[in-house]
């Protein structure tokens, strides 16, 4: 069913790209064209998460928490880097479908610990087939060599822009405008 999903919205392209023309903002701004294939990853993992019940903030927590073990609320909203009330609604719809389980922490009662369910760690295992796939289809084309240097380059710039705490930064501003 992946294959249908992630395929369906796929514009086809030669594999050698190199002649191609590229878009009109990549010209004058080529980070900008960043933020088109963000919004075009983003939708493709969505779609093909669907049929899950899951988007992909879900999977990202799960695997948080699958390869951190039991954590704080706190400390899992650091590693996702969200705002503690965007984090409560993640928590909430994972409970809900039994993925993962919140307990108040016996050594301070103020604190909740957090950690995936065996029904959390077998839908990663599911979904994660339909992540390759996704990824598989937005990289095809490029040789092992040039997918290394792909990700070289965003690591490079992902590093040189404060990476983590940026990105952090950024996202607290967000939540501060929409308030």
């Amino acid at each position: 069913m992946h294959q249908r999903l992630a395929r369906g919205n796929v514009r086809r392209v030669p594999k050698d790209t190199r002649e191609a023309t590229p878009p009109g903002i990549a010209k004058q701004w080529p980070t900008l064209l960043m933020i088109k294939l963000g919004r075009i990853t983003m939708h493709r993992f969505s779609e093909a998460l669907e049929p899950f019940g899951i988007r992909p903030r879900h999977v990202a927590a799960l695997i948080e928490l699958r390869d951190g073990g039991e954590l704080t609320q706190q400390s899992l909203c650091g590693q996702l880097h969200l705002d503690p009330t965007n984090l409560v609604a993640i928590l909430n719809e994972l409970e809900q479908r039994g993925f993962a389980a919140r307990r108040r922490d016996p050594e301070d009662r103020r604190r909740h610990l957090v950690e995936v369910s065996n029904k959390g760690i077998a839908v990663i295992e599911k979904v994660s087939e339909v992540m390759d796939g996704v990824e598989e289809d937005l990289l095809d084309g490029l040789e092992p060599a040039e997918r290394d240097q792909l990700e070289g380059l965003l690591t490079s710039i992902w590093e040189r822009s404060g990476g983590y705490e940026a990105w952090s930064q950024v996202a607290a501003d967000a939540d501060d405008k929409a308030a």
